[in-house]
């Protein structure tokens, strides 16, 4: 018999809110200015910080226009809600598809400003220093063992680290050396 496996979707209980509101763009006054001053270079920028193409934002710029030029209405811009799914999907942040075209759809800055400090928030790098390092304790044989050595022993020889052999004869005065 074949064992068939299903990933479950994530519960509501494991989910997680957005790490900043909708309208805090005080949080990150460089990023709201960025997006204020030049919205398609933010919007590159922030689908290169969250590892997507650079270009993608460019489709909703050119896209309705294009779309237009055909005759055909567009109001939800489709890389704007886009992006929000998949930041939501990948952060396991909780919300509906139905927010996400709201948000989108009526407040763009601040949703792609809300994106761009949720992925800030997400790739900062959380460091632990330890101000006191823990002393382990050395471990210690049960039972130690000594082994005794002995230096080998040439009958004869001088001992280990006794400077050269000199002979010497008994001191007498005034007899000279070779009388004896």
């Amino acid at each position: 018999m074949a064992t068939v496996v299903v990933q479950q979707p994530l519960g509501k209980d494991r989910m997680e809110a957005w790490n900043s509101g909708i309208c805090d763009c005080c949080e990150d006054l460089n990023s709201c200015c960025f997006a204020y001053w030049c919205f398609p270079c933010f919007t590159c920028a922030t689908t290169g910080n969250f590892g997507e193409s650079t270009c993608l934002p460019l489709l909703d710029i050119f896209g309705p226009a294009l779309m237009a030029a055909f005759g055909i209405g567009l109001c939800v811009p489709p890389v704007g809600l886009a992006m929000r799914v998949a930041v939501r999907y990948k952060y396991h942040i909780g919300g509906s598809i139905c927010e996400d075209i709201m948000m989108t759809c009526c407040c763009i800055w601040c949703s792609w400003c809300q994106m761009s400090r949720e992925i800030k928030a997400r790739k900062k790098v959380v460091r632990i220093l330890q101000r006191n390092p823990m002393i382990q304790p050395v471990p210690m044989a049960v039972n130690p063992q000594f082994v005794a050595m002995q230096q080998p022993r040439v009958i004869g020889a001088a001992p280990v680290g006794a400077g050269p052999a000199v002979q010497m004869g008994p001191i007498m005065t005034g007899v000279p050396p070779f009388a004896m």
